[in-house]
């Protein structure tokens, strides 16, 4: 992973950063297996890409698992060294990110146009239909998603990830859809109670259910998790909840700072973005493949931790592809870095790929110590995370929600 884009690639900073995305021809590989065992001579236990059967159920070695965690040494497998670093040139360090497992774009398209006949039913993205098709949600979904083929499936996981997308825009992001910061904290606060449905006083209910009805962004949450609740397990569908309970903290936290002008400095707008980051499609992997990786592993710190690696990773990939999108009070972590170091653009870009690469190191070493001690359950979680990854970084490449007709 030594070779480095040379700055020709592009004279501006936002098509460096969507080069960089875009150009796998160094991309580790969508098989986190290769990464893990690579200097193993015996094969591994499971592999870590599709089982064709589902892991059987865990029984006592999924309760063996934080006991393994906390009393094994580590005996991470041999990893890809790190790039070394130049801080004395702009050149921007290849990704450490997989490309997509699959493409089927026919599904992708299904997919895709279910999920734009469900948005113009729940009367979101109203007049916009057309941008919303363009955007290709339902190929991120299908990219983000290959341990199935069910375009059902997909589109419960669709619908849920477009209305996380919609409350953004319409509550904090564009202000010819309503949005107003100093309104946002209210919004998501009453958003959440459809979110985590609250049981309403008999006498006030009709005004809850009159409130979700006239509201697109409601019926769109509501309607997607009905959806979404056929395939998830009371837990996963609470773990969904609770994250999306930190994800509108986090706006909120973004509204303020558009709502009194103050600028994070980078360390607070990381903690930001930790949170206000990709967990909450990312929690579904699971899930949308037909399986259920059991409370006590999911939430055991040291998977958490490498799980939110992960989902930090792939959204500062969104942050590259937008920073020249975004409205002039918005903010991402390169312009946190030129606003509070005084970085030029392209120094900018350079820093938030090696940040970027350094959370997906951490992720694989992480991985590589939970592959050894953990159940195939454990493993086969860390291998659909990985490919949501891949599937996410060719989705950003591709979307027309960065890129114009005329783009690459």
């Amino acid at each position: 992973m030594s070779r480095l884009l040379a700055p020709s690639v592009s004279g501006d900073p936002a098509e460096l950063a969507a080069a960089v995305l875009a150009d796998m021809r160094s991309a580790p590989s969508g098989e986190l297996a290769t990464l893990l065992t690579a200097d193993r001579t015996e094969a591994p236990p499971l592999s870590l890409v599709f089982p064709t059967e589902q892991p059987s159920t865990l029984g006592m070695s999924a309760a063996r698992l934080p006991l393994l965690l906390a009393d094994r040494p580590r005996e991470p497998a041999p990893l890809p060294p790190e790039p070394a670093v130049d801080d004395d040139s702009d050149e921007v360090p290849e990704l450490f990110c997989p490309g997509p497992v699959r493409d089927n774009p026919a599904l992708g398209e299904e997919v895709n146009e279910r999920m734009v006949e469900w948005a113009g039913e729940v009367g979101i993205y109203e007049g916009r239909l057309d941008h919303l098709r363009s955007c290709g949600f339902g190929r991120l979904i299908m990219l983000t998603h290959p341990g199935t083929d069910d375009p059902d499936r997909l589109l419960a996981a669709a619908k849920v990830v477009v209305a996380e997308w919609a409350s953004d825009d319409y509550y904090l992001d564009e202000e010819e859809m309503g949005a107003d910061p100093a309104m946002a904290a209210a919004r998501f606060g009453v958003l959440y109670g459809v979110v985590d449905p609250v049981s309403m006083p008999r006498r006030y209910r009709h005004e809850l259910e009159r409130f979700i009805k006239e509201e697109p962004i409601a019926l769109a949450f509501r309607t997607g998790m009905e959806h979404l609740s056929q395939y998830t397990s009371v837990a996963q569908m609470a773990r969904f909840q609770h994250q999306m309970a930190i994800l509108f903290q986090a706006l909120d936290q973004n509204a303020s700072w558009r709502h009194t002008g103050r600028r994070p400095a980078v360390w607070e707008y990381y903690m930001h973005r930790y949170h206000n980051s990709y967990l909450p499609p990312m929690i579904l992997v699971d899930a949308v493949a037909g399986y259920e990786l059991p409370a006590q592993e999911f939430y055991h710190p040291r998977l958490r931790r490498a799980f939110c690696m992960a989902g930090m990773a792939s959204v500062l990939l969104n942050d590259l592809h937008s920073m020249d999108k975004e409205a002039d009070d918005d903010i991402s972590l390169p312009i946190a870095l030129m606003e509070e170091e005084g970085l030029s653009r392209q120094q900018a870009v350079k820093r938030t790929v090696e940040i970027h690469n350094e959370l997906m190191h951490g992720f694989v070493t992480e991985s590589a110590a939970l592959y050894l001690e953990g159940t195939p359950m454990l493993q086969r979680f860390l291998a659909d995370t990985w490919a949501w990854c891949g599937g996410s970084r060719e989705w950003h490449a591709t979307s027309r929600r960065y890129h114009s007709e005329e783009s690459p």
